[in-house]
């Protein structure tokens, strides 16, 4: 029988009154006979819930908060009861979700009661909780695999990370051109080439070399300059020599005025598979970061090539970081990374730090893909370039 107005009021009153008075019984049965269909009221399914509670009836709690949830999704206090009744009940997973959304919805502005904070307080703690647990369950897994921490691939450990929420996801975004199908990866690592261990064993002739080049040089041309052809780049770094360079190769053209004095250096650079491309590359550098430097997050141009940095002059306090993964430099050893994602690089220190920066070609690029590459790149060069008579 559908109820009158007045009716429906007086029973939805008389609800609160006996869930006040700890009455949940009682609640509950005037509380159903607003949410029945015949009813022809709205129904009350958040009291219904509370009633249920207070009967420890998990499962009417559970249909009641279903219903509500039903005609509005975001109802704040039905998502933060439920993400409680399923922490209550032992599931986290479910508990995570609904805790989560109910965040969101506060966090978009959702009106907020004090009842609610306090909710939303219990709720930030259960995820903190339910993370760790999760995280160490995991870990055993891969443990009872027989993976150890060390063990684990980087992919993987990555891929743990970002479910974790430790990283976020970046992606490649050249500045000047994409090439489709690279793996996103920040780093590469120095076991992936066999021909660095040569370098490396190098360093200490090519710190030798450095020496030579700081006695004879005051202060390191700009690594970011104007041209008079092209509108004048904005970065904070523009003409300032705190980010400093000395050349070997630029543009694809050697700079003999310094690789004379540096055989050791050039000696290294011949075994790494270098892009040579007219008016491009070879490109290879000592990069100078003066105490106090900071390079502001920035793109490379290209996803086809990786960075190699040799470090020469370390001193404390310097870091990289690309995308979601930030290293430091350490002492004879190489880092390479794909400088197409975002990335940044300071100098914390009272000291100069110095690398030998290189680029080289991806490892996936088949050399029939480097040909065509190196073909796209000469005529991006090429193209309306004036004639010379």
């Amino acid at each position: 029988m559908a109820l009158t107005p007045s009716r429906s009021d007086q029973l939805r009153s008389d609800a609160i009154q006996h869930l006040r008075a700890g009455e949940a019984g009682k609640a509950q049965e005037l509380l159903e006979r607003l949410c029945a269909p015949e009813s022809g009221v709205e129904p009350q399914w958040l009291l219904l819930a509370h009633a249920c509670r207070m009967l420890g009836d998990d499962s009417g709690e559970e249909a009641a908060l279903h219903k509500l949830l039903a005609a509005d999704k975001r109802h704040l206090a039905a998502l933060l009861l439920m993400g409680e009744l399923k922490a209550r009940t032992g599931d986290d997973r479910a508990a995570n979700s609904f805790y989560r959304t109910a965040l969101n919805v506060a966090s978009a502005g959702a009106a907020v009661s004090p009842d609610l904070q306090a909710k939303l307080n219990q709720a930030e703690g259960f995820l903190a909780g339910a993370h760790g647990r999760f995280e160490a369950f995991l870990l055993q897994k891969l443990k009872d695999t027989g993976l150890s921490d060390d063990d684990t691939p980087i992919p993987v450990r990555h891929a743990i990370d970002l479910l974790m929420g430790r990283r976020e996801i970046h992606y490649q975004k050249p500045s000047l051109f994409y090439y489709p199908g690279m793996p996103q990866r920040e780093f590469y690592e120095r076991s992936e080439f066999p021909w660095l261990a040569e370098m490396e064993a190098a360093i200490p002739a090519m710190q030798d070399e450095l020496r030579q080049v700081i006695d004879r040089t005051r202060e390191f041309d700009p690594y970011v300059q104007g041209q008079p052809n092209r509108p004048r780049p904005n970065n904070p770094l523009l003409d300032d020599p705190s980010w400093g360079a000395h050349y070997f190769w630029k543009d694809g053209v050697e700079i003999t005025d310094n690789s004379r004095h540096c055989p050791a250096t050039m000696a290294a650079l011949a075994a790494a598979p270098i892009p040579v491309i007219q008016e491009r590359s070879p490109m290879a550098l000592y990069s100078v970061l003066e105490p106090g430097t900071h390079i502001a997050p920035h793109f490379g141009m290209l996803n086809t090539r990786l960075i190699c940095h040799i470090p020469l002059i370390l001193p404390p306090e310097c870091g990289l970081r690309v995308g979601s993964e930030t290293r430091a430099w350490k002492a004879g050893e190489a880092l390479i990374f794909d400088d197409s994602f975002e990335h940044e690089a300071w100098n914390r220190s009272d000291q100069r730090r110095v690398i030998l920066l290189f680029e080289i070609w991806r490892p996936e690029i088949s050399e029939a893909e480097r040909g065509a590459l190196t073909t796209i790149f000469e005529a991006i060069n090429a193209y309306q370039k004036p004639v010379e008579i």
